[in-house]
Order: C-alpha cells, then sequence, then structure tokens
C-alpha cells in the first residue's frame, strides 16, 4: 500500500492523531513499538499563519519517527492553504493531513474539524486549495461517517473528496453527533472500501482495542490500513501486539517489560519538558494503562501514582507494583 511515494508492509497500522498525546515523544515510543505512520497532534491553520509559538512547536519531527504526518484543521481556506505551505516548508512531513473529523465543541461549533461535515462545499474548496497549494507533499483527510445518524453521507463523499486530489482517506465509524460514545460502525468504511470507483487506501479507525479486532478489521472490511487511537493510552505496545498477531508471530510481553516501556515513556516525556510537567504529561496513559487493571485494592497506589512530582517517587510506586502484575 502507498499513500504518494510512500510505501507501507502489508497491513499497515498507523497511531491516530490525537490532541495533547501525540507529541514528538509519544510518536516516537509507538514507531518503536511498531507503528508503521505515525501522526502530530491536530493544528490549528488560524494560530500557525498567526506565528503561535505553541502551535510552532507542534510541527517539530525527527527522521527516526519517519513516516510522520502532520494534521491541520481550521474553518478558511486562504488559512488553511497558507498553513499547509507553512507545515511543509518547517516540518517537511511524508504526508499532510487535513482533519475533518474532531467532534469537540471548541472546534466542531465553529466549522472546523467535523463542523465541515454541514457544509460540503466548502469542506471540499478547502481540501482542493490544500491539494493544489503543496503539490509535492501527499494530502490525506481524516473524517467521520457524517454529522448524525440521519445525514450519513460518506459514502458519496469519500468520492467527492477523492476528486479534489487526495492521496488517502481515514474514516472514523461514528458520527460528529455520537462524539466517542456507543460502539464505532465499520458498515460504510466496508462500504467505502467496495465502491470500485474508489481507487486511494482507505484506513479505518475506531474501537480497535484488540490484535484480534485488528485483523478482523483487515478481512472482514478490507480496509488497506487501520488506525489506533485511544487504545494507545498506557499501552503504546499494542502496535507489537497486533503486528505480532497478525504476522503469526508468537512473543511474550512481560509485565515487567511493559511496566519498562511505560518507565521510559515517563522519561522521554520528562526530558522533552521538564520534571513536573513531564510526570505531569504521562499521568493520563498511567492512570489509563491495562497493565494495573486487576490488581486489588489499587485505587490507592493509582491515586499516589498521580500525585507523584518526581521521577523518583513515581518510579518507586511503579515498583511496588511489580511484584502485583508479574
Amino acid at each position: 500500500m502507498k499513500i504518494g511515494n510512500v510505501s507501507f508492509p502489508a497491513c499497515p497500522v498507523f497511531l491516530a492523531p490525537m490532541e495533547d498525546v501525540t507529541d514528538i515523544g509519544f510518536r516516537l515510543l509507538c514507531k518503536q513499538m511498531g507503528a508503521d505512520l505515525v501522526y502530530s497532534e491536530f493544528v490549528s491553520s488560524d494560530a500557525l499563519v498567526r506565528g503561535v509559538n505553541r502551535s510552532i512547536e507542534k510541527l517539530e519531527v525527527c527522521d527516526e519517527e519517519r513516516p510522520v504526518a502532520i494534521q491541520i484543521y481550521g474553518r478558511f481556506v486562504e488559512a488553511m492553504r497558507d498553513a499547509a505551505q507553512i507545515v511543509v516548508e518547517q516540518a517537511h512531513p511524508d504526508i499532510l493531513d487535513i482533519n475533518f473529523g474532531c467532534p469537540v465543541k471548541r472546534v466542531a461549533s465553529k466549522g472546523a474539524g467535523a463542523g465541515m461535515l454541514q457544509n460540503i462545499p466548502l469542506m471540499l474548496e478547502m481540501t482542493r486549495a490544500v491539494v493544489d497549494a503543496v503539490p509535492g507533499t501527499p494530502v490525506t483527510v481524516k473524517t467521520r461517517l457524517g454529522w448524525d445518524q440521519n445525514h450519513l453521507i460518506i459514502t458519496d463523499l469519500a468520492e467527492q473528496l477523492q476528486d479534489c486530489g487526495i492521496q488517502a482517506l481515514t474514516i472514523h465509524g461514528r458520527t460528529r453527533s455520537q462524539m466517542y460514545t456507543g460502539e464505532a460502525d465499520w458498515t460504510l468504511i466496508g462500504e467505502v472500501k467496495r465502491n470500485p470507483r474508489i481507487h486511494i487506501p482507505i484506513i479505518g479507525n475506531g474501537d480497535i482495542t484488540t490484535p484480534e479486532r485488528a485483523k478482523e478489521c483487515f478481512e472482514r472490511y478490507g480496509v488497506d490500513a487501520i488506525m489506533v487511537g485511544r487504545a494507545t493510552f498506557g499501552r503504546p505496545w499494542i502496535f507489537r501486539e497486533i503486528r505480532n498477531y497478525i504476522d503469526g508471530r508468537e512473543e511474550h510481553l512481560t509485565p515487567e517489560w511493559k511496566l519498562n516501556v511505560l518507565k521510559q515513556q515517563v522519561l522521554t516525556s520528562v526530558e522533552r519538558l521538564d520534571e513536573y510537567r513531564g510526570i505531569l504529561h504521562s499521568r493520563r496513559h498511567l492512570a489509563a494503562s491495562p497493565l494495573f487493571k486487576g490488581i486489588p485494592n489499587f485505587r490507592e497506589t493509582r491515586i499516589r501514582m498521580l500525585r507523584a512530582e518526581t521521577t523518583d517517587e513515581l518510579f518507586e510506586i511503579m515498583e511496588q507494583t511489580k511484584e502485583l502484575i508479574c
């Protein structure tokens, strides 16, 4: 499978773009764990054009994480076009992705992200403008099934976006109104993939939480790639688990090994930020990690872990869990 000139192995698995999660440190870790493509946090086109430091910082990439995609979002065609050029000039991403899927109110209510699903002519105009602005970089789109259950438009929309010149399409199997609730519906994703008029790669996204489900999505819906998001929280090794399962390779990832991966994640955040902010940034992953699920009376230990303010303190608490998880 190829996106532009970027080639991928059979059944590739991608790290989904997630705000305040997929910074360069986490992307590098997921790449080490076997992710075939990693995406940045989404970047506001308006903020990039205005030169906002926080948005410019999101453009930091390194060769070790390539291939890497930078994702942008916005509601104004001119700003999106200009932002696309800034991204390519500064970050030289392998792929430039447009976010037409973010459902959060502060984005969608302003007409950006999934809000574009209510203004398809503007979405298509914006897509064409971005494609034309960066002719040497493959442009892709990530979107949803539609605004709500009464407007499931993805089968027609996929063809329209393809006609705009995008080189791959990621579909999250929910509507905007669903946010992240309920179960992702892959039926329409499969329908898009089976459409004989679709010739670009189709990437499926939504509720891929196990290696078994990952393989099923490839086999049942025929997608060219899958994208994993929230299941990576506290479990970056899910990429390795999926690859092993799909390839029929047996490998026992021990609890101690997984604990060390989480420690590596903390250290990476601390090195990039500082001790306090690095630990704070890692907390959501530790709180969500399945590694600690099932430990009896773990609530008190979890609270201590989330309140830790130094690396030494946090690692001491994590070490205390070793005999419980091993």
